[in-house]
């Protein structure tokens, strides 16, 4: 059954247009490697919770959003594979280093999850 990379990140509304096209070059290589699906998605009805929420579980700051976001593979041994290959590619250089990213890293949540439905 497929694998799956999960990400929550807070980025600056001012660099959401960098982020994009960030994802854009890196969702590339990525499905260049082999990923099944690259996707993006940025925050509309994410409120804050009382216990959790997308929000609190990044520390989203004034003038940020959430964004949700995943990729597909059709296992956990081509996941590995795939991201190997993604983190020895020259390509991804520039945004491996902490200051050219247009997101917080620190602030960024990420696993990998067996796939339990596909619909």
């Amino acid at each position: 059954m497929a694998y799956v990379d999960g990400f929550v990140v807070p980025v600056q509304r001012a660099k959401l247009e960098a982020y994009q096209e960030m994802s854009r070059k890196c969702g590339a290589i990525w499905r260049e490697f082999g990923a099944q699906e690259f996707r993006e998605c940025v925050g509309d009805d994410v409120k804050p919770g009382k216990l959790t929420s997308f929000p609190q579980s990044v520390m989203l700051e004034e003038g940020e959003v959430v964004v949700f976001s995943w990729i597909v593979y059709e296992s956990r041994a081509k996941r590995d594979e795939v991201n190997d290959k993604v983190m020895k590619d020259p390509r991804m250089d520039e945004y491996m280093k902490p200051e050219n990213m247009p997101f917080d890293g620190k602030r960024m949540i990420y696993g990998g999850f067996e796939m339990l439905v596909d619909l």
